[in-house]
């Protein structure tokens, strides 16, 4: 076991651990370190705690110290010159008249790098604004191309449901989020209705499904015959999967009627899995499917983050 503290960059960045050495470090407090960029500032987001060492990328590098006032106002100065300096790679992409999108523009710390971001359909011979951008800056300088997904964690916005966006508030690392968790969720499976800000599927699906998963199980699928309290058989027409309400049409003769019973009043089989509405409605129809498939295809290529500080 290791004595580490957990340590951010950026908002929602993925956290790093870091040894206190012999400093008493508190959650909440900015340290200065040492990392694969350079030396850098970054905000403490756990006490100090013992994690085991499978747990911990060696070598486990120690804190150089807390931060001060003075680091704070440098920290927020490099923000200032962030922004001038992404104004003037502007300038000079279109210059180059270069196919890429710039998204943002950082430096280090300690100034010995600058880094920017941006995005492009494919590879990208920058070589030549490499050493404009030098000659202007005089300083290293990184072009990193990113992912749309981390160009949304960048930039920021809100989703459908009207709060910040996941990405860029709380979520951390970006999980696989695939079809089957659409369909678990009994959601539209249109294309524009499961994607996020960013065109790839919606990363609250991925943090929704256990949940979704656990309620399915204890409903009845669509289509299925079920028995009621009355001891009468229905067909299942529909079912509100948090509500756990099931709405079952009922046979009396010539007569049908729908009526909505609670899930455990009902008696039927269990089930395993999900059981979309009469395999789910022959799949809805071809041509969503032909672009669901393309949708997993692009969530697919975009791989890990490349936005990682450590």
């Amino acid at each position: 076991m290791e004595k580490v503290i957990g340590v951010r960059f950026r908002t929602a960045g993925k956290i790093y651990f870091f040894s206190p050495g012999e400093l008493e470090i508190k959650k909440g407090e900015h340290v200065i370190v040492e990392t694969a960029r350079g030396v850098e500032y970054g905000d403490v987001v756990s006490d100090i705690m013992e994690v085991e060492d499978e747990k911990i990328v060696q070598p486990l590098k120690t804190v150089i110290r807390l931060a001060t006032e003075a680091d704070t106002e440098r920290e927020k100065a490099n923000r200032e010159k962030g922004k001038n300096a992404f104004q003037i790679c502007l300038e000079k992409i279109a210059k180059h008249s270069l196919e890429m999108k710039l998204v943002g523009a950082e430096y280090t710390f300690d100034n010995n790098k600058l880094l920017f971001y941006f995005t492009a359909d494919g590879r990208v011979d920058f070589r030549e604004l490499v050493k404009d951008l030098a000659g202007v800056f005089k300083t290293r300088i990184e072009l990193r191309q990113i992912g749309v997904r981390d160009e949304t964690k960048i930039l920021g916005g809100y989703g459908i449901c009207g709060r910040e966006l996941c990405c860029r508030s709380f979520l951390s690392e970006f999980a696989p989020v695939s079809i089957k968790m659409a369909k678990e969720q009994n959601l539209s499976l249109n294309p524009s209705k499961i994607s996020g800000v960013c065109g790839r599927l919606m990363c609250c699906l991925k943090n929704e499904e256990e949940t979704y998963r656990y309620l399915n199980r204890k409903l009845p699928g669509l289509g299925d015959f079920v028995e009621t309290p009355e001891g009468l058989k229905g067909r299942v027409e529909s079912v509100n999967v948090l509500r756990q309400l099931v709405k079952v049409i009922i046979e009396e003769g010539d007569e049908k009627e729908l009526r909505e019973y609670h899930a455990e009043e009902l008696k039927f089989k269990p089930r395993k899995g999900k059981k979309n509405n009469r395999q789910n409605q022959r799949e809805n129809q071809e041509e969503e499917e032909k672009a669901l498939k393309e949708l997993e295809r692009m969530e697919l290529s975009d791989g890990k983050s490349r936005l990682n500080d450590g």
